[in-house]
């Protein structure tokens, strides 16, 4: 008798559970609370509270030693009234915009080939992961050594077109920081787009090839759309991420020749490290911290209204 109570409860059960019992999901609601508690901790402790504190530095008077003053909003009139600021944030977008249009074409198109199943991609993909295992501060070096004009590679190889001053002429430096940040960076993007490429079902391709289509019929009517929120994705990373280019074009260039390559990350670092003007400084962060929410909401916009949308939308 008791055999048959309990199993014809168990169907009543399952519906209740299907149902949603509310003290089950009450619990499990509390328990993915207390999961949370970690990284609410990390991120309130290293990111909400400097921040706050380089805010409230914006409007104070500090020489990074003695005492902290007031200034009101003295300081955000002065690096508003700046024209450096300005040719610092020109600077700034002419890398980001730069950078995009270099590294996005050449990742996305070593992302579609690595995605190949021949073993010979695999190994050139782990060739082309490489750069990105190297500090940025290790490729500036390396790449001030070989671009030497008299001990570079222009005398070691006798390449005479290389035999420039890369670093002492204005144009030339600012492509030269163009091409060394996609250099770098180029190898992380083709991971995400490679990453990207396999999760496109294969069956996709195969009624493409039935109905006579080519490879560059396939790349631009399959591949590119569905790859709609892998290019957005990665491209916030690229455009969010081109504001912290200090170390690279630090060790590089120094911001020279002149101002010409001094982007709002190395201007906020010479004036609070160089000129110990630590609450401009924190205004150009501000600045900066503003910026990149722009750019990631911007970004993100793009994708829809539908965020959990799949990339294989449309199926």
């Amino acid at each position: 008798m008791s055999n048959a109570v309990s199993t014809a409860r168990k169907p009543a059960v399952r519906a209740a559970r299907s149902k949603g019992d509310p003290g089950h999901s009450g619990q499990r609601n509390a328990t993915l609370a207390w999961l949370t508690v970690p990284a609410l901790f990390f991120f309130l402790t290293f990111a909400v509270v400097p921040l706050a504190g380089v805010l409230i530095l914006s409007f104070a008077s500090w020489d990074g030693i003695g005492a902290i003053g007031s200034a009101g909003l003295g300081n955000w009139f002065s690096v508003l009234a700046d024209p450096g600021l300005y040719n610092a944030l020109g600077l700034t977008f002419l890398i980001m915009i730069a950078s995009w249009l270099v590294q996005t074409p050449i990742s996305l198109l070593l992302g579609v080939f690595t995605a190949g199943s021949q073993r010979y991609r695999a190994a050139l993909a782990v060739l082309y992961f490489l750069p990105l295992l190297l500090s940025s501060a290790a490729v500036a070096i390396a790449f001030k050594a070989l671009l030497d004009p008299n001990f570079g590679l222009a005398t070691g190889l006798g390449l005479p077109f290389l035999a420039q001053d890369w670093l002492g002429v204005p144009h030339l430096a600012l492509g030269l920081v163009i091409f060394v940040i996609a250099w770098q960076f180029v190898p992380f993007h083709t991971l995400i787009y490679q990453g990207g490429v396999r999760q496109i079902p294969r069956s996709l391709y195969e009624a493409a090839e039935i109905d006579g289509a080519g490879t560059i019929k396939q790349f631009f009517h399959i591949t590119l759309p569905q790859l709609k929120y892998t290019i957005i994705t990665s491209s916030t990373l690229m455009v969010v991420g081109s504001l912290t280019y200090f170390d690279l074009i630090f060790v590089l260039t120094g911001g020279g020749p002149g101002n010409s390559t001094r982007i709002l990350a190395l201007d906020m670092y010479l004036r609070g490290f160089r000129a110990n003007l630590m609450g401009p400084a924190s205004v150009i962060a501000v600045i900066l911290v503003l910026i990149g929410l722009a750019l990631a909401l911007f970004l993100q916009r793009l994708g829809g209204k539908d965020k959990q949308g799949s990339q294989l939308e449309g199926m």
